[in-house]
């Protein structure tokens, strides 16, 4: 029966039954002259979602590393120079995928809990006065650390060098969850998928093209078909696809934007706040700590937690699955057996996440942990409690 468990895995995340119903349909003609009704509306309304006037919604039958294949792909050459930050497994990710693209990743190592540091950005680019450095790579929400980084404060240190670098944004677990603004931070290239807060299967990437990335296409030289944005987007403007689409990922999409927008993405954002400040409140009453250094930097969608000195946190989610029937993140890369995440994102409320705390309390008095049972609990349902009823008004 743990398939009646939700879980609480950074992604994918947990299907909504109205979403699962919403994909569970009969084939279509892709190629029928009404396909375009079901096409650019769900074009239209992603960029509500990127908070984009400007920019363009390009879609592929893929997961969020296709998402990153894409960006770099069609906007960069062999040889160019791109700048990131080395935080966490998923911004090491991006690294390598740029490197086997023969790209020259110049790379500025953070500890990890800490986020995209806007202050080295600065400095770098200022120092590059020929302009070498076509590309600047920044992760949004590093999964495996449970931490947000401040993409507007990177844009204000690209400007304030008076650098003509692109941004790029890997948004794949924070867009839909928290918010997102494409125009207001000037991002070029914002990457997400459908698996995370869209609440679907994976299948579809999703990214948020500026006019300015659109633009380098004309001269970028890394081959690329599949992901060719110009194919997609000439396909797109004819009401079609240049391939076979994700059909019943879109169907799936379009349900869950309706979902989103009936709730209202500020809604939205304001409930994944809220969860993921009550599993904080369980994480500080257990005595242990984020991965995440500084509040500023936690994350709504994920929280990564350090276990004891002496423990394994593989152990810990081991147990909690077989003994308990329920999935959570493990520790990946330097976190690996020293810590696990709390996926707190998509389609998930306060009592859910109640059954996850209380689940971990359990598996960790299993364990010998020295934590005292029920206290997480405890906290986060006090937490709950004297915000229920602002969460309803701000619902209403």
């Amino acid at each position: 029966m743990s398939h009646q468990n939700p879980v609480f895995i950074p992604g994918p995340t947990n299907i909504p039954d109205r979403l699962r119903q919403a994909m569970n349909i009969q084939t279509i003609d892709h190629r029928a002259p009404n396909f375009v009704e079901l096409l650019e509306p769900l074009l239209g309304d992603l960029k509500k979602v990127f908070k984009t006037a400007s920019g363009q919604v390009i879609t592929f039958p893929a997961s969020g590393t296709g998402g990153w294949e894409a960006a770099i792909t069609n906007t960069l050459s062999p040889g160019d120079r791109v700048l990131a930050a080395r935080f966490g497994m998923f911004s090491q990710r991006w690294i390598d995928l740029c490197q086997r693209h023969n790209l020259d990743v110049e790379v500025i190592e953070c500890e990890w809990g800490e986020g995209a540091p806007a202050d080295l950005y600065g400095e770098r680019l200022a120092a590059d006065t020929s302009h070498e450095i076509k590309a600047v790579l920044v992760t949004h929400n590093e999964t495996a650390t449970g931490v947000r980084s401040d993409v507007g404060a990177v844009r204000r240190a690209i400007d304030a060098a008076s650098h003509p670098a692109m941004l790029c944004v890997d948004c794949v677990s924070s867009l839909a969850s928290m918010d997102f603004r494409m125009d207001e931070w000037g991002v070029d290239l914002a990457v997400s998928g459908s698996q995370k807060g869209f609440m679907l299967a994976t299948g579809m990437a999703i990214v948020g093209v500026s006019q300015k990335a659109q633009d380098a296409t004309k001269t970028a030289t890394c081959p690329r078909t599949f992901f060719d944005f110009r194919d997609m987007a000439a396909a797109n403007e004819k009401g079609g696809f240049p391939y076979t689409p994700p059909l019943q990922i879109m169907f799936g999409l379009r349900a869950s934007l309706d979902m989103l927008f009936e709730e209202g993405l500020d809604s939205v954002f304001a409930r994944h706040a809220r969860i993921a400040e009550g599993v904080r409140k369980a994480v500080d009453a257990w005595g242990l700590r984020l991965c995440a250094k500084r509040r500023e930097l936690y994350s709504d969608t994920v929280s990564a937690i350090h276990v004891p000195e002496g423990f394994d946190s593989n152990n810990l989610t081991n147990h909690i699955f077989d003994t308990y029937g329920v999935s959570f993140g493990v520790g990946l890369g330097q976190m690996a057996g020293r810590a696990f995440r709390i996926g707190h994102l998509g389609s998930l409320t306060d009592v859910m996440a109640l059954s996850g705390i209380a689940t971990v309390e359990m598996a960790m008095a299993d364990l010998g942990y020295p934590v005292e049972i029920g206290s997480g609990t405890r906290a986060a349902q006090e937490y709950y409690r004297a915000t229920a009823r602002a969460a309803v008004r701000s619902a209403a």
